[in-house]
């Protein structure tokens, strides 16, 4: 048996790791209504974990920062006057807004540019593939949170389904924030990175198979 070592990374992995099943199978089995309330707290969590794992180079932060910014500014853009994303208005889930964006959703960018960053750079070496693939798993995600996004009180179009815009829109917007990111060759070492992202993916495909048979 291989031991397992107690340090910060690996605590913060089951860190995630529990949040993240507890939340599954409370949806699931459970309060769903509570569980869903409970997203801001499991995105802070994650976020907060993210800072302290993978802070070691000069650039983290200030691509941090300017993923939340970017993030936000495009999202108020969507909200107010339909550019970029398309029409769209958020619900109460994610907590406290700004201009009809919450805050949260900024900092999702943040994570979300870091994250899918850290995965393409430790898998490829040409920065064209960086980017490529860092574009590519944040449209991913996207497409499976946008089908119950408006269940889960996230976020919803008017008219119903995401536009092709709003997938445009991704696509230009991740495009920026990657191509920074790799440009300036933020380096984020540890497996944290990809573990959360794996997570997300399993959260997300998980609840959107229920949503599509039973309902949430």
């Amino acid at each position: 048996m291989i031991p397992i070592k107690l340090n910060r990374e690996n605590v913060s992995i089951a860190i995630i790791w529990l949040f993240h099943l507890s939340g599954i199978m409370g949806i699931l089995y459970g309060n769903s209504e509570w569980f869903i309330s409970a997203t801001p707290l499991n995105l802070s969590i994650n976020f907060i974990l993210l800072l302290i794992n993978c802070n070691g180079h000069k650039w983290f932060f200030p691509l941090v920062i300017l993923g939340f910014f970017t993030g936000m500014i495009t999202e108020i853009m969507g909200v107010q006057w339909g550019w970029i994303f398309g029409d769209y208005q958020y619900g109460n889930a994610l907590g406290y807004k700004v201009l009809g964006v919450p805050l949260l959703i900024g900092v999702n960018w943040a994570l979300l540019t870091t994250i899918t960053g850290a995965i393409a750079q430790q898998f490829y070496q040409n920065i064209f593939m960086r980017i490529i693939v860092g574009v590519g798993l944040m449209i991913f995600l996207d497409l499976l949170i946008e089908p119950i996004a408006p269940v889960l009180d996230f976020w919803a179009f008017d008219g119903g389904e995401a536009p092709l815009q709003n997938y445009i829109g991704w696509v230009v917007v991740a495009l920026f924030l990657q191509s920074t990111f790799h440009y300036l060759k933020v380096s984020v070492e540890g497996w944290f990175p990809h573990q959360l992202y794996l997570l997300q993916i399993i959260f997300f495909a998980v609840l959107l198979i229920k949503q599509t048979t039973i309902g949430i």
